[in-house]
């Protein structure tokens, strides 16, 4: 579509890389054009996508938090047989492709599937669910890694004074909370960007599933490049606010303690 769209632009019999240099910084304009303009105007259908893709992706973040986080303070202390393997599993699903992620809840929540009386394919449930498995292990084993990092370092002290194991897990997340922030940002940019799961049990449906990602598949399958580039642009501003926000907090609050003795 890149190179028909690129085509479609050129004079009959042009040949030169000035040329096509050209033509890409004008439709990259375009496309920013395209972006001011929908934000200027407030667009009510892109007001309406950038809300469900954050409402999905959060909900979905916000559920995979509560699984994944007590998931990795276990696995930090846990002692049982094939703890490796279960650690090398679950690292192994840190590469977990979307569309498979998508297939399988598509098959779980099919009329045929085992829970296809729920009714809830097509629509934002299914797409959180989706969310949900693609980002769960990505805290779990962040989680993991930051808990067991913290015990090396201070988990004696704990130890010492009585604390169980999942006690001093559990103490070293709320203690790190501010690097356990810093693993969810992470896991919301892997699910707001997230594009083949929430395409396959979701449909793409216009108002009803259609978020930021599913939004600049379409518009590229349909050769409207610069308005494919400008949904982009408005998705990376968002993120770009969330993560801003999400920092200035966590810069206040450690200006705050800052002062505390």
């Amino acid at each position: 579509y890149a190179w028909e769209f690129i085509w479609s632009r050129l004079p009959d019999g042009v040949d030169n890389p000035r040329e096509y240099e050209r033509v890409w910084m004008s439709a990259f304009a375009e496309s920013v054009r395209t972006a001011v303009d929908l934000i200027f105007h407030a667009d009510p259908v892109l007001l309406h996508t950038v809300v469900l893709s954050l409402s999905v992706s959060a909900t979905a973040c916000l559920v995979a938090a509560g699984l994944g986080l007590a998931l990795g303070a276990w696995l930090a202390v846990a002692q049982f047989p094939g703890h490796r393997v279960v650690v090398l599993g679950l690292n192994t699903l840190l590469a977990l492709p979307s569309v498979v992620v998508g297939l399988v809840v598509y098959l779980l929540l099919s009329r045929s599937g085992p829970l296809g009386s729920w009714g809830i394919l097509f629509t934002p449930t299914a797409m959180v669910i989706a969310q949900t498995i693609l980002v769960l292990p990505v805290i779990a084993a962040l989680t993991r890694q930051l808990v067991g990092d913290s015990l090396r370092d201070g988990g004696d002290q704990l130890r010492s004074m009585g604390a169980r194991p999942i006690a001093c897990a559990l103490l070293m997340l709320v203690h790190d909370r501010w690097a356990v922030l810093t693993i969810l940002i992470a896991a919301f940019g892997r699910a707001i960007a997230e594009v083949g799961a929430v395409m396959v049990v979701g449909g793409n449906i216009d108002g009803v599933t259609r978020v930021m990602t599913t939004s600049i598949a379409l518009e590229t399958s349909k050769g409207d490049l610069p308005l494919a580039m400008a949904l982009g642009i408005v998705l990376l501003g968002v993120v770009a606010i969330v993560n801003l926000l999400l920092g200035l907090a966590q810069r206040g609050h450690g200006s705050a303690l800052a002062g505390v003795r």
